[in-house]
């Protein structure tokens, strides 16, 4: 039986918010390397949305079509 938690994670839709969430924590480990200080989840999410998400968003929609 299927529990409405397993229908959740197997979902596309949770399986993007994973793959992206993923990339926003290594763009705030790299930052914060530069950086020399933690710059935090905040900071991150709205610098990675700014510089890559566009980009990465396309790339991904890319992968899925080949």
């Amino acid at each position: 039986m299927t529990s409405d938690n397993d229908l959740v994670k197997n979902s596309s839709l949770y399986r993007e918010f994973q793959a992206e969430r993923e990339e926003i924590m290594k763009h705030k480990w790299i930052e914060s390397e530069k950086a020399g200080y933690d710059i935090g989840f905040e900071h991150a999410l709205t610098d990675w949305i700014i510089k890559h998400r566009s980009k990465w968003r396309k790339s991904r929609q890319r992968q899925h079509v080949h």
